[in-house]
């Protein structure tokens, strides 16, 4: 099964990129449009996951977007790396937690090409290194086909997570690329995507 590709060189904002993987959600749920894997990055945005609550927006005056993903709220800044998919469980494995498991090897994969020893947490979602977060994962699943993705943080501003309590977490156990790697960060996009399609090829 062959995955489209798509990099994005400029930034996208949330709304057109949500329009965009919707689109093709429905085109795949009609078999009509071919899965994705799209890298990009959004301007400084902030979003809420279905399980989010009023009490982690700590700056009452930034503007909210509400989503149909998983988990709670999260920042979205230029230096962030953005993974969007669209996969077709019913053409592979209909077993969510094990894609789940791929999505986290993958970007555990990706980081020890900058040295990194990342973990995946059973209690928590997402790959932290030292006990700091430094990717973020939130899915939604609709007849099969799973959307939505995963952000790593590569030389973004982590400040901006001052004004929320990102997906839950104290904003102190935020981390980076660009903070645990002295590796000069170069061809990230070629390096994530393969990974990425070379361990979902294999689910």
């Amino acid at each position: 099964m062959s995955i489209e590709i798509k990099i994005s060189k400029r930034r996208i904002s949330y709304k057109i990129a949500m329009n965009f993987m919707n689109k093709r959600v429905q085109k795949i749920k009609e078999n009509k449009g071919k899965e994705l894997l799209w890298i990009l990055e959004h301007p400084l945005t902030y979003t809420a996951g279905i399980r989010f609550n009023q009490n982690e927006i700590l700056d009452k005056k930034i503007k909210i977007i509400n989503t149909n993903r998983g988990g709670k709220i999260t920042l979205h800044n230029p230096g962030q790396k953005i993974v969007y998919f669209v996969v077709d469980l019913n053409k592979r494995k209909k077993d969510v937690r094990k894609f789940i498991n791929i999505i986290e090897k993958s970007i555990i994969e990706f980081l020890a090409i900058y040295k990194i020893n990342a973990k995946r947490d059973k209690k928590n979602i997402g790959i932290w290194v030292n006990e700091k977060k430094i990717a973020a994962i939130g899915l939604r699943i609709s007849k099969w086909v799973v959307f939505h993705g995963f952000s790593i943080n590569v030389n973004n501003n982590l400040n901006h997570y001052q004004k929320i309590v990102p997906c839950g977490l104290d904003n102190k156990k935020i981390t980076s690329v660009n903070n645990e790697s002295k590796i000069k960060i170069e061809n990230l996009e070629n390096q994530l995507s393969s990974i990425l399609i070379k361990n979902i090829e294999k689910f």
